[in-house]
């Protein structure tokens, strides 16, 4: 039972700190100013990069109707593809959270971290038929997909349970 609800408070504060920071990303400044979400989608419009880290990270608006870190961008019919992807990833998720031993807690974190984010991307593509990412990371020349805090939870989770995998199977082997 702890472990269930360890599970839950981790994946709302990653639900909690995705959406928050998709709330605060969409007033940053766009080209032209005030443009909407179905606007930026559509590259009608664009985001306006505001430097973090001169040269290396920006905060930059923009509205992704494809799949994590802007790949697989796709009009109405994928976008229905991709959330009954995610919905059933979540369901799958948490089956696998429910059957995980309680001694496995970081598998348990993983999982959440995954679930988390998989919801956060799913509540605003079924919301606004797009995911809202804010995050460019750049050097030089060379620009990695933006992403948001959803994305970056995705890939947490996912490096959490490879290490998981191979904790438990040192400690299973020795």
């Amino acid at each position: 039972m702890r472990m269930r609800i360890a599970f839950l408070a981790a994946l709302v504060v990653v639900l909690a700190f995705d959406q928050g920071s998709k709330v605060w990303a969409r007033t940053l400044p766009t080209r032209p100013a005030n443009c909407g979400v179905t606007d930026l989608a559509a590259f009608r419009c664009s985001g306006v990069p505001q430097p973090v880290i001169e040269g290396f990270w920006d905060w930059e608006l923009a509205e992704n109707r494809g799949a994590a870190f802007s790949s697989f961008a796709s009009e109405a019919a994928g976008q229905i593809v991709l959330a009954l992807i995610a919905a059933g990833a979540l369901v799958a998720i948490g089956i696998a959270a429910a059957r995980t031993r309680p001694d496995r807690r970081l598998k348990q974190i993983g999982l959440a971290c995954i679930a988390g984010g998989a919801l956060g991307n799913l509540i605003d593509r079924v919301r606004d038929g797009s995911v809202t990412d804010f995050v460019r990371w750049h050097v030089r020349g060379h620009m990695w997909p933006i992403f948001n805090v959803a994305d970056a939870a995705l890939l947490i989770g996912v490096t959490v349970l490879l290490v998981d995998g191979m904790v438990h199977d040192r400690t299973r082997a020795a």
